[in-house]
């Protein structure tokens, strides 16, 4: 019989096919497909529905298979773990490709979906202007850690070590003054990578549409709008904003049982850096909230007055998030309730 579904194991070099028929009986067990030969495998099989794991190359591959007449569906790998025939052939790529088969058919499973090209390209300005900025973090740190060496500490603010650190650079012996003078020319450095990226993403958010509009709430800036719209496009795969604020890890985790409510600390799930953005959104929300009489602020007012400032800032996030979802679907920009 034909093939209806197929579950693929991605990797570097070797893949691994599981075929399903109609009735889920395997016809296609290919354990071992190397990089070479899997495209034009998949390209001469009937349009079927093929099913990865959202792990790296997966949206370059969704893309290629789509141009073939695919349906193709990414799942995060937490997902398929429950679908694995552990009890059979423990874990391999054969039976990571079966378990993947078989979840992508599940009518409750939910998808991540494929990036364009677009999206992926805007999201390595972000991705490396984040590793700019921990490199800065971690060459500054370094430099404390070394004058520490010499009874000099200093705090932890980033200005205050540049200009210490600069200040004493003369009066230090042999080689560190050297070592320090190097490690701030590449803080220096690093500085102007930071700023030209910066540029880069204020660019990439005058030319979109959905960007500009997500701007226009309150804490949210250049940043967090164009890499929620490179992650998530137009937010079609979420129901709700709430969904998207589960999926960025800014709602409590449950651990209910008998009828009781149990509500824990926030899951963290989904992106760290997009949570982190609304994190940093959400603080400059509730700073600027005590000199402003909009609806909003007179809310993140009274919220931290009652719950203190820190579950304030998570609740405010997850407000800008449930908002931004509904700005990305209907289009529309944002309106200050009167």
């Amino acid at each position: 019989m034909a093939i209806v579904t197929l579950g693929i194991d991605l990797a570097k070099n070797v893949f691994a096919l599981h075929g399903a028929d109609a009735t889920g009986r395997a016809v296609l067990v290919r354990p071992s497909v190397a990089r070479g030969k899997l495209l034009e495998l998949i390209a001469a099989l009937p349009p079927c529905l093929i099913g990865m794991e959202a792990c790296s190359g997966a949206h370059h591959w969704a893309r290629l298979f789509a141009a073939h007449g695919h349906t193709v569906r990414l799942m995060a790998p937490k997902f398929v773990v429950p679908y694995r025939l552990s009890g059979k052939s423990g874990k391999n790529d054969a039976a990571d490709a079966a378990a993947i088969c078989e979840a992508v058919t599940r009518p409750n499973m939910r998808f991540v979906p494929p990036k364009s090209l677009e999206q992926q390209s805007q999201l390595l300005v972000h991705r490396a202007r984040q590793g700019f900025v921990q490199h800065r973090t971690a060459t500054i740190n370094r430099i404390r850690g070394l004058l520490s060496e010499f009874g000099i500490v200093l705090p932890l603010k980033a200005a205050t070590v540049r200009r210490e650190a600069l200040r004493q650079l003369e009066d230090l012996p042999g080689w560190t003054n050297t070592v320090v003078g190097d490690l701030l020319s590449e803080v220096t450095r690093l500085d102007e990578l930071i700023a030209q990226y910066d540029h880069h993403i204020d660019q990439i958010a005058k030319e979109s549409a959905p960007a500009r509009q997500l701007m226009q709430l309150p804490g949210v800036g250049p940043t967090t709008a164009t890499a929620l719209v490179a992650m998530i496009g137009r937010g079609q795969e979420f129901k709700c904003g709430r969904q998207l604020s589960a999926w960025l890890g800014l709602v409590p985790g449950q651990y209910s049982s008998g009828g009781k409510q149990r509500l824990g600390r926030i899951t963290k799930a989904g992106d760290p850096y997009l949570r982190m953005l609304f994190i940093l959104g959400a603080r400059a929300v509730l700073q600027s909230a005590k000199n402003r009489g909009d609806p909003i602020s007179r809310w993140a007012v009274q919220l931290e007055a009652r719950v203190g400032y820190w579950k304030a800032i998570v609740a405010i996030a997850a407000k800008n998030a449930r908002l931004c979802w509904a700005v990305l679907t209907r289009g529309e920009s944002f309106r200050l309730p009167a």
